[in-house]
């Protein structure tokens, strides 16, 4: 069985981890390797990780986006890979259409998902999002205009959505 790479991007929020099946990015996010790793699909949890500079691609892309280039993810067209229903699937991908400095409400997800009355659903997929920010999950919000919930805290989700212009 071959192995995963893992690299680690020092952000102004903190340590962004990131993991890639060589050019597939199966996670990324700002809580630890092990906890992202446990995160993972069944089978991708179980390879082995190591430590690669091969993600000099990926560490290269988070450092453009947190020093302004907040739109790379979004014209990157990053290939990603992550467990989850149908649903999730399919609400990943109208999250990656959400662009810098905008924002779309869980029931616009819903909707853009393909099953409008799905709202809690939406908010699952973005709970269970294992590639944030670059599924950038963060620009979801209620539809009174909260931010709502952010895996990684509310200080983080608030953080992103300045930093891309998207609120004061």
């Amino acid at each position: 069985m071959s192995g995963l790479s893992y690299s680690v991007a020092r952000t102004p929020i903190g340590s962004l981890f990131l993991i890639s099946d060589e050019q597939i990015i199966v996670g990324a996010g700002f809580s630890s390797i092990n906890a992202l790793r446990q995160r993972l699909s069944d089978v991708d949890k179980v390879r082995p990780l190591h430590k690669s500079s091969e993600l000099s691609w990926l560490t290269e892309m988070v450092a453009a986006y947190f020093d302004g280039d907040v739109g790379i993810f979004d014209r990157a067209g990053l290939k990603v890979r992550q467990p989850g229903s149908e649903f999730s699937q399919r609400a990943w991908r109208a999250i990656r259409k959400v662009r810098a400095g905008t924002m779309m409400s869980y029931a616009q997800l819903a909707e853009q998902a393909g099953s409008p009355a799905a709202v809690r659903a939406a908010g699952s997929a973005c709970g269970r999002n294992v590639i944030a920010p670059l599924i950038p999950c963060h620009r979801i919000i209620r539809s009174d205009g909260t931010l709502g919930n952010y895996g990684y805290g509310a200080e983080k989700k608030s953080w992103l959505l300045r930093h891309e212009g998207a609120i004061d």
